[in-house]
Order: C-alpha cells, then structure tokens, then sequence
C-alpha cells in the first residue's frame, strides 16, 4: 500500500520525494552543513577578537583603575580619592570615564555619576546597565568596591560606542551568515548537479547492461579521480561478466558436444541388448558399456564443477599452510607404478622442504593431472620429470616436463579452455578439462599455468606458478 500511496502523490512531491532520497542531496546537504560550521566558527573567532577584546580591555582598564584609586585611599584618605578622581576626569578626553565616591552619610563626595547605580550592593560586583552621569543617561559597565569605613567607590566606563560597534558587528556577521547561508545552498545545487552529471554516464551503463545490452561501457574522463576508477572498476567488472558469459556459452556447446556421444552410444547399446535380450553376454556388455559411458559423464560434470569452485573462489576457506614436497611425493609414487608398465621413466627434483598456504587436495589434483598428461603424451620408453622449486620469495613453481610430441604455440594458447582438445590427441582418453583444472587451481592459488617446449626437445614442459602466501 505504500507504493500505491507514494504512486499517488502529485508529480511535484514526488519530485522532492526523489530529490530527498537521491544521494547527491545528502551530499550537498553535507557540504551545506559543514560550510555553514565554518562560518560560524569564523564568526565566533571574529567576535572573540573585536567585541570580546573590548569588553576584556574595558575590564581589565576598569580593575586597574580601582586598585589605582584604592590605593590612594590607603594613602590619603577620602580626600586622596576625591582629589584622583577629579584629576581623572579632567583628564578624560573621551569623556567615558564614570566615578563616584560616596561618604559613610551616602553623600556624593567627588565624581560625575548622578547616583549610586542600582544592583552595586555588593563589594565588588559588576554592574551593566543605564545610568545618569551629569543628568545624561548613558549605558555603563561599572565596578563597585566598599573601601572601608563606610566608603563607597563605583568606577565605570561608557560603553554606549562599543555598544554601537558591537551592533554594528552583529548585523555584519548577520549579513554574512545570510550570505554564507545563500553560498551553501547555491553551492549544494551546483555540487548535487556536478555529482549527478559524473555519475550519468554510470548510470546508463547499469541500465543497458540490466537491459540485456552488455556492449556498453562507462565513458571515463581525462581526469584520472574516483569517478573514473569507479568506472574502470564497472569497465573490468563487465569485462568480467562478458567473458564469463562467453565461457558458458563456450562450455554449454562443449557439453552438448562432447557428452552427445557417450550418452548416445549409452542408448544405442542399451537399445541393442533390448532388442537381443535373449543373449546375457550381450546384455551384459551393453549394460557395462553403459554404466563406462554415465561414469565418463559423471568425470566430466565433476571437473566442470572443481573448475567451476576454483574459479569462483568457493575452495578458499579450505586454504591451510601445507608443505607440498610429500604431496608431490606421493603423486610420484602412484604414477611411478603406471610408467613402470608402460616403460616410461618418471623423475623427480624436489627440494627438501616447500610450504605454501593453499587447498591441499586441489592442489593434488592438478599435480596428478599434469602428471597424468604427461604419460599419456609421452611414447613407451620416455621420459617425465616432476619438479619444484622456489621462485623468489613469494612463487613457488610446481613443473613436469615430458618427452612427448609436444604442443604447437596455436594449440598452447588455447589448452586451458574447456574441452579444448588438439588434433594429435583426438584419439586418446579424456575429456579435455584437465588442464582446465590445473589453470583454475593456479589462478585461485595467485599464479598461472605457463606451457613451453621441453628443454631439451621435442615434449612439453607445464609448470604451475603459485602465490606462496
């Protein structure tokens, strides 16, 4: 009901609506409040210094003139005061100066203050207010003190004109924070408009890949700022995705393909034996045929899923620090016994000791695949070696390299794809996603597969580099 509600509203409130909920209003309401925080601190800072000095130089004159006058009183007496205070305002140019002393009888003994100010009842309290000095009434800021035997002195100043400047102050930084208030708001539209028009492009982009259109990319600037890496970001990301969507595209033709065959030979020879069910030997062959052929499928749809795993980083939780000279120990020994029958020599060079933080049961999997590659390719009487070492410090290379026919540089460019298979290997077992694996194992432990000509030739060398952390 609150779609319906909010459908409802008229297009001017829905406007605001939008305009409250879009991120560059809060933006901009942010860049508002913090510019408006400045000000305001400029103008604290402003009137510390000029209205409030004013009233800290007033204070402080009016405190040294009272001890001035006190002493004289220990000096001389009422008449010592009487005698100061006239001279004080003789002196007075300004005409600011307030005094008035009065006897123990509250009789105005000397000054120019008509009466005792009212609210100075206390020894030194500070009285603001108006007041009449020689019958003019004047705003004052005075200080009184009780100087004993029942004397009484009040010393004060005029303040009206830096009343006026304060005013005067006050209606500036008034104006100025208006203004100020005025360049927040026209700077908020102009920043909300500026972010809206860099992230337009962005936006379009999203749409049309929601649309389906995945040709599109962000359009970037010259300018090299978060905008642009943003859209470098969403530029890799669609890259990304496009590949992906090659690659299953790529992989659901392969499955198509190549599992067509087993799963029709699976039904012509199950047809058969039902059509000949009165020989067992026949049913028998065409269900164990049968039953090779849905093993095959249930390999290859196994692979698609470890690769799948590996690529998309699902087997990282299950990183550990492993030590990968007994994992490749043990290939070498399972392996060792299918050269053995086949005539083949398989070697090893492993160092002592090899750690690194990776999926230990991948990792097998992919050694034995190369491993596994490797004989298959290499004609009774060859020769496969098994290595690794320590690249620098932070790659770990895990080799093996054959006596076999080879790759050509066309087909080794392409022996990582699914179900890639080349001429000269159409007629041996597998699937093609071998080495599929042993590249998404290598990208998911921070590496690569690289494939090169054996040193010496003819065979093919396939080494895993690996992250070592």
């Amino acid at each position: 009901m609150g779609g319906t509600a909010q459908r409802d509203l008229p297009a001017g409130w829905d406007a605001l609506l939008r305009l409250l909920r879009s991120a560059g209003f809060r933006f901009a309401l942010l860049f508002t409040g913090v510019f408006i925080g400045a000000s305001a601190l400029f103008a604290a800072v402003l009137w510390y210094a000029t209205a409030g000095s004013l009233d800290r130089q007033t204070a402080v004159a009016l405190r040294a003139d009272t001890l001035g006058l006190m002493e004289r009183w220990r000096e001389g007496g009422p008449g010592a005061v009487a005698e100061a205070i006239a001279e004080r305002l003789a002196a007075d140019v300004e005409n600011t100066a307030i005094y008035l002393l009065l006897g123990p009888d509250r009789r105005r003994l000397a000054g120019n203050l008509d009466r005792w100010p009212a609210g100075a009842t206390d020894d030194g309290v500070w009285v603001y207010g108006i007041v009449e000095r020689e019958g003019t009434r004047v705003e004052a800021r005075i200080l009184a003190r009780e100087l004993g035997e029942d004397y009484w002195l009040a010393v004060g100043r005029d303040v009206e004109e830096k009343q006026r400047l304060r005013e005067l102050l006050a209606e500036g930084i008034g104006w100025s924070a208006l203004g100020a208030l005025v360049f927040a708001l026209g700077g908020a539209v102009v920043l909300r408009r500026a972010l809206e028009s860099r992230l337009h492009p962005a936006v379009q982009t999203a749409r049309a890949i929601a649309a389906g259109d995945l040709s599109h990319r962000v359009p970037l600037s010259r300018r090299e700022d978060e905008f642009d890496r943003l859209g470098e970001g969403m530029n890799d990301m669609l890259d990304r995705i496009d590949r992906l969507m090659v690659a299953v595209r790529g992989v659901s033709d392969a499955i198509a393909h190549d599992l067509r065959t087993p799963i029709a030979r699976a039904r012509a020879k199950l047809e058969e034996a039902l059509a000949g069910s009165d020989d067992p030997e026949a049913l028998r062959a065409a269900m164990e045929q049968g039953i090779a052929d849905l093993d095959h499928i249930s390999r290859v749809f196994s692979a698609l899923l470890r690769i799948a795993e590996a690529e998309a980083g699902a087997r990282r939780a299950a990183f550990a620090p492993i030590d990968v000279v007994p994992l490749l120990a043990e290939i070498a020994e399972f392996y060792g016994a299918v050269a053995e029958s086949r005539g083949q020599v398989l070697e090893t060079a492993l160092p002592p000791w090899l750690e690194l933080v990776g999926d230990r049961d991948l990792l097998a999997q992919a050694a034995g695949n190369l491993v596994d590659n490797a004989l298959k390719f290499t004609p009774d009487g060859g020769r496969v070696r098994l290595s690794a070492r320590m690249l620098g410090r932070e790659r770990i290379e895990i080799a093996v390299e054959d006596s076999g026919p080879g790759l050509a540089p066309a087909d080794r460019a392409r022996a990582g794809e699914r179900f890639f298979r080349a001429d000269a290997s159409r007629g041996t077992p597998g699937s093609g996603l071998g080495l599929s694996l042993v590249q998404a194992v290598a990208r998911l432990h921070g590496g690569e597969l690289v494939l090169q000509d054996a040193d010496p030739p003819p065979g093919l060398r396939a080494a895993m580099l690996l992250g070592a952390g």
